[in-house]
């Protein structure tokens, strides 16, 4: 006869069970099942005209598809960076990547790059002299991970627009980690610090 052997003892048997209950499995095919069905009414196309402008810390922006607008896709956010003439965003960092397109205008980007350690928590640290990245118009613009940045135009007489992408992915597994470091210049109103 055969004895199958057990990695596991009695007092992690005992362990195992507990008379807590739940339903949170429940909850989720519900969770699901209504998403689907909801899903089924999002908009799949935005117009021009349905597309929000907001007034931000980092300046003027429109919202060309964001969580907020009841769309069909559900792991990016994009706007459109409205930069007047000799202007420039605000300085923010955010965990997530960032990528931009440049639709007109001349300017450039300044990075901070930034350093980690991670032992018992994070600890982070940025350049202390930034990076400089020249753009143009068909230009794409890399920002890394949670790498500080601020857009300068650099045309004296006309706008810049600059088309945003950004993932809201990290944001879903808990590193919704997003600061506006400075406001944009005419934007001071709507800025609020980080805290340390």
């Amino acid at each position: 006869m055969t004895t199958e052997t057990s990695f596991v003892d009695q007092l992690e048997r005992q362990r195992a069970k507990t008379d807590i209950t739940a339903d949170f499995y429940a909850q989720a095919l519900e969770a699901s099942k209504q998403f689907r069905k909801d899903y089924q009414t999002r908009k799949k196309v935005v117009k021009s005209h349905e597309m929000p402008m907001e007034r931000t810390a980092d300046g003027l922006i429109k919202h060309i598809i964001n969580e907020g607008m009841n769309t069909t896709e559900c792991c990016i956010d994009i706007y459109m960076q409205f930069l007047a003439a000799n202007s420039a965003t605000g300085t923010s960092r955010h965990l997530s990547e960032e990528v931009a397109f440049v639709i007109e205008g001349t300017g450039y980007d300044l990075h901070w790059d930034v350093k980690f350690h991670c032992a018992d928590e994070f600890i982070w640290e940025w350049d202390t002299e930034p990076k400089t990245f020249e753009w143009g118009p068909g230009d794409f613009i890399y920002i890394p991970p949670y790498c500080a940045h601020k857009r300068f135009n650099s045309d004296s007489d006309n706008e810049a627009r600059v088309v945003v992408v950004n993932s809201r992915m990290m944001k879903a597994i808990g590193f919704d980690w997003f600061d506006q470091l400075e406001p944009a210049e005419g934007f001071e109103d709507l800025w609020v610090p980080p805290e340390d």
